[in-house]
């Protein structure tokens, strides 16, 4: 059993940053499931938007947010995570992070899909890699802050586990640490702490195809879940719509937005231009849009993936731009300064998840979450490219300034008893969890995809009920497995998606329903 003032489940951009400013106020503890720089963040090849220049403005960035959003953004959260955003970008910075800078000194701002400006600050392709290496060396060198790899946590510790009754009507659901999965000597540990962060990302592994690493399948939310804390807006789940076409690679390598924004162009199968079809934006428009377009050409054409022409843009701009896209092509033989990149849209980013107020404070008490496995209100029903990094930080910052000023009045549970693994036996057939997994995944991909209907969703629920009756009567007799205890995770999220996606009669942002004709709402 271990005892620490914070602990953090997660070490991407929201983890890390917290960690970094409760420091000094306690001990930290930041744990990850596999290794620290494995994770979301370092994937983010865009970059973080956010207003620098006098040439933008906040407004703008605001309204950007709230269009891409479907006009269903909590506009208070909006204004002040960007109004919030220069003083954390500057934070950034002084840990050291580098982000890329024009001949002149200035920042080089890119812009993608759903912006009116340029303002997205990046570090070449692999602006999260940036980060992630940033933030890293400033956890190591902190005396305060312990980092213990290959962590995998299992379930947050409330009441319940004091064997008093919870249900999501329980009022003053408290936390007090979680139980966590040594994945090298394969026992469950005991961490009790006044403060937890849960930053453990999102849920994309609950798809066939996706961008998000090995590591994303939901275990934050689906923790929260099971704890009986609120979670909110599953069924928005944003498809990337440029993940480069190479089947059977996990996760899918990301095409950054970017590079439209350079100017590359979607086109079909036949090389031809399609994006006037769905919208004035082309090949700009907000992602929901241009995943809905490629997946109708798609549809329309048979085929398994389009293109995206990067061409015309020169071979010495892709190269030192992207270098990372252009180094990966070229492995697999695609040369994209002549040759077009076979594109698909893939799962990318859960909009929805733990549901936090302003200060990332969920509805369990001394719980807070921040990045991906959150729901703020920022992203609305889509999330506006690399507004993500910048509400994980935000987010970060809020959540750990309102740790520090409670922490004092918080005290460590002693009453936790050690996990109980008594009469569980080992699983002899793990073909039970991998085949259970890419059935979840097909059933998914299949039916709650980035196109719904009713009849779909309706027999995605019915599947999912014979699979988690299946896989909780194989967890209650089997000892503790990551693998397994991941598979639960991914059907819970599946089962808050297709229930969110059920109950919402309409169409709107990155939900998509056959049976309901699109909503627009109004926009001030």
């Amino acid at each position: 059993m271990k005892e620490v003032d914070f602990l953090v489940i997660g070490s991407g951009i929201a983890g890390l940053s917290f960690a970094l400013k409760v420091a000094d106020y306690g001990k930290v503890c930041v744990l990850t499931k596999a290794d620290a720089a494995e994770g979301s963040t370092r994937y983010a090849q865009g970059g973080i938007a956010a207003v620098i220049y006098d040439t933008d403005s906040f407004e703008k960035h605001i309204q950007d947010t709230l269009v891409a959003g479907a006009g269903i953004c909590d506009e208070e959260t909006v204004r002040m995570t960007i109004t919030e955003a220069p003083e954390r970008i500057k934070e950034l910075i002084r840990y050291g992070i580098r982000f890329d800078k024009r001949p002149d000194g200035l920042y080089d701002l890119h812009r993608e899909g759903g912006h009116s400006n340029f303002r997205i600050l990046h570090h070449k392709d692999n602006t999260g890699a940036e980060v992630e290496r940033g933030l890293l060396e400033e956890i190591h060198n902190h005396p305060n802050i312990e980092l213990i790899e290959n962590q995998y946590a299992v379930e947050i510790i409330t009441q319940h586990h004091l064997g008093q009754w919870v249900t999501h009507h329980t009022p003053d659901i408290e936390c007090y640490g979680a139980y966590v999965l040594d994945s090298r000597t394969k026992k469950v540990e005991t961490y009790l702490a006044k403060v937890t962060l849960l930053a453990t990302g999102g849920s994309g592994n609950v798809y066939t195809t996706t961008t998000n690493p090995l590591t994303a399948t939901g275990d934050g939310v689906a923790m929260v879940h099971r704890a009986r804390g609120k979670v909110a807006d599953m069924e928005f789940v944003q498809f990337h719509p440029t993940s480069l076409y190479h089947p059977g690679e996990k996760p899918a390598f990301l095409i950054t937005e970017a590079l439209r924004g350079a100017g590359a162009i979607l086109k079909t199968i036949k090389g031809e231009e399609f994006m006037q079809k769905y919208d004035s934006r082309l090949s700009l428009a907000p992602r929901d849009i241009v995943a809905r377009a490629i997946d109708n050409e798609m549809k329309i054409s048979g085929a398994e993936y389009l293109y995206l022409d990067a061409r015309h843009l020169g071979k010495r701009a892709l190269m030192e731009g992207f270098p990372n896209i252009f180094a990966k092509c070229l492995d697999l033989g695609i040369n994209i300064s002549n040759d077009m990149i076979p594109i698909r849209p893939a799962a990318h980013y859960q909009c929805g998840g733990i549901l936090v107020d302003r200060n990332g404070e969920s509805s369990i008490r001394h719980l807070y979450a921040a990045g991906e496995c959150s729901r703020t209100g920022l992203h609305g029903g889509n999330r506006l490219a690399s507004n993500s990094l910048l509400e994980a930080i935000v987010y970060a910052h809020n959540a750990a300034m309102d740790a520090i000023r409670k922490i004092k009045d918080i005290s460590i549970c002693h009453e936790v008893p050690d996990w109980n693994a008594e009469g569980l036996v080992f699983n002899e057939e793990m073909v039970l969890v991998t085949q259970t997994r890419k059935e979840l995944q097909e059933l998914m991909s299949n039916y709650v995809g980035i196109v719904r209907s009713d009849l779909r969703l309706k027999r995605a629920y019915d599947r999912l009920s014979l699979i988690y009756k299946e896989t909780e009567d194989l967890y209650k007799r089997s000892v503790l497995t990551e693998e397994l205890s991941e598979l639960r995770n991914l059907i819970a999220c599946a089962y808050l998606i297709i229930r969110a996606a059920s109950q919402r009669k309409e169409s709107i942002g990155l939900h998509y329903s056959v049976n309901y004709p699109p909503v627009e709402k109004q926009i001030n």
